[in-house]
């Protein structure tokens, strides 16, 4: 629970919460000075033979009531100042944890169940929270400071009590949020074992197995029922807790009265202390031990599941071995969408040696995309090793990865800024070459169409072609010494399309090309063909001379379309 309690106040943000808190002060007031306004009525007002006068006390009451409808009102108003920026960090959280597991080749099935419900319930019982504390505070303060107004000795009575109960409620909270995570837990074991007796269910009663399955069920049923019990019990020591807080006060003045009259205290004051315990502290307390003690609980519990799920382990220390050159080896390598799935690339092996050009061609659906995730560290093989400069990509830190490599997908990706944002990301500095750049790849006349460097890209209004021309430039940019093309200049034409993989091949460095055209395997200085069997490896003319496929690939000059 302090791990939660931690995150959520971390959470808070200075600026909101300072005008929250301001906002709460006319808020507290009808509650601050109810019993002040309730004794001077009744001893100056009623009592003294001037009703006048004790009606004017209630009325400055319900005035200062208005005032502090208005207070409530702006608190309302200020509370999405925090609620919502602590729903978009965990949103971010769950996301983020989500990709993290993506990019290491593990699904993460309850992704979905946390951004849509568990991050709702923890915005919504946090912003619960938020209204239960922060009221319960100002509250308590308004109520003691107007105790000590109207008389000490009263305050002195009503306070112990009243933080007696307080703090046992607050003790309490720790073994209240273990019985309900006990309960969730339960809960969760009932329903899965529940879950596979009903799945099997005409098995079952074919094989007259009724008591065995009963017996499956009957010990989840015995933890779920003993978890409610147990969080039953913590829910009538809140209510004790409460009667301790928010009644006992009151029994304490009721029984002291004669030794207060006794000491000169007047019926009005007595009454004063009566109405701030009454409508002052009893409400207070109430909420608070509602809201925390349940919608509390369902904040600790979800937050802490989606803490567990989306918390990253500390990584193993970095590989910092420096990397020999930067050449691609895959050895053994298989790989499967699934530990059931028919494997798309079987025990492949392959040099790309540092500087090559390597175009990679196949029917559609035969690994040639899988096979970039796999040497850009996207993806992890299921069995055998991708390295780059001798280290396997798996234990290179994301960091040195994108220092290695840069990868063009076929769906390029723009964002919304300018043109020189666009092509200069991937890069520390200003490149003094940018216009060199634009020119190789053949992006002059969209940058001018654009309005220039500092011409605004608006992503909606791009074709797919032009999209990939603003990616071509921003890869030839990186400093990365590989590039990988997959498919990055399907939407260009022909020519546009040799422009472009002929800059990339006189950049330096080494380059893959995931191939859409057979041309694209005409300029480069090797081949992989991916023939769902195997894989055949050389050039050109080794491989028209070697692989049927090959040859029908470059006869009908059609594109070996995308995975």
């Amino acid at each position: 629970m302090r791990r939660e309690i931690r995150y959520a106040v971390g959470s808070l943000r200075r600026g909101p919460v300072v005008r929250l808190v301001g906002w709460s002060v006319p808020e507290a007031l009808p509650a601050a000075a109810s019993g002040l306004v309730v004794a001077r009525a009744v001893d100056d007002g009623f009592l003294a033979g001037r009703p006048l006068v004790g009606v004017g006390w209630l009325v400055g009451l319900v005035v200062m009531s208005a005032v502090g409808a208005v207070g409530t009102r702006m608190v309302f108003r200020r509370l999405g100042d925090l609620a919502e920026p602590f729903r978009d960090d965990l949103v971010r959280r769950v996301v983020g944890g989500a990709l993290r597991h993506a990019v290491d080749g593990r699904g993460d099935d309850g992704a979905v169940a946390r951004l849509t419900r568990q991050v709702e319930i923890v915005r919504d019982t946090y912003a619960g929270l938020l209204m239960a504390v922060r009221g319960f505070v100002v509250t308590v303060v308004g109520v003691v400071v107007g105790l000590l107004s109207v008389a000490p000795v009263v305050a002195a009575l009503i306070v112990p009590p009243f933080l007696l109960g307080l703090v046992a409620f607050v003790g309490m909270l720790g073994l209240a949020a273990r019985r309900q995570r006990e309960a969730v837990l339960a809960d969760e074991r009932l329903a899965a074992a529940a879950g596979s007796v009903l799945a099997g269910a005409r098995d079952i009663t074919a094989a007259g197995t009724e008591e065995h399955a009963a017996a499956m069920v009957a010990g989840p049923v015995r933890e779920q029922a003993l978890a409610e019990r147990r969080l039953a019990g913590v829910a009538a020591l809140r209510t004790l807790c409460f009667a301790v807080g928010g009644w006992l006060p009151l029994l304490v003045v009721l029984f002291a009265g004669g030794w207060l009259v006794d000491r000169g205290l007047t019926a009005g004051t007595i009454m004063g202390g009566l109405t701030y315990v009454l409508f002052g502290l009893q409400p207070a307390l109430q909420n608070l031990v509602s809201g925390v003690g349940g919608s509390g609980l369902r904040f600790v519990v979800t937050l802490g599941r989606i803490l567990d799920a989306t918390t990253v382990p500390p990584d193993p220390a970095p590989d910092r071995r420096p990397t020999d050159g930067h050449d691609l080896v895959l050895r053994g390598v298989t790989f499967a969408y699934g530990p059931h799935a028919e494997p798309v690339l079987r025990d492949l092996d392959l040099t790309v040696p540092a500087g090559a050009h390597l175009a990679v061609v196949g029917p559609s659906g035969i690994g040639k995309s899988t096979l970039a995730s796999l040497l850009c560290g996207l993806l992890r093989p299921d069995a055998g090793t991708v390295t780059v400069g001798g280290v396997p990509t798996a234990e290179l830190p994301p960091d040195r990865l994108a220092a290695l490599r840069v990868l063009i997908p076929q769906e390029a990706y723009v964002f919304a800024g300018t043109v020189r944002e666009n092509l200069t990301y991937l890069c520390q500095d200003d490149p003094a070459d940018l216009d060199q750049a634009v020119a190789a790849v053949g992006a002059e006349d969209l940058v001018a169409r654009l309005g220039g460097y500092a011409g605004e890209v608006r992503p909606a209004e791009l074709s797919a072609g032009e999209r990939q021309l603003l990616a071509l430039v921003r890869a030839y940019l990186s400093p990365a010494p590989v590039a990988v093309l997959d498919e990055a200049t399907c939407h260009l034409d022909p020519v546009a399309e040799r422009r472009a993989e002929e800059a990339f091949a006189a950049r330096g460095g080494t380059l893959v090309v995931i191939a859409h055209r057979t041309s694209s395997a005409l300029r480069a200085d090797r081949v992989l063909v991916l023939d769902g069997a195997g894989a055949r490896y050389g050039d050109h003319e080794t491989l028209a001379a070697t692989s049927p496929l090959y040859r029908e690939l470059v006869a009908a000059g059609r594109p070996a379309v995308r995975l």
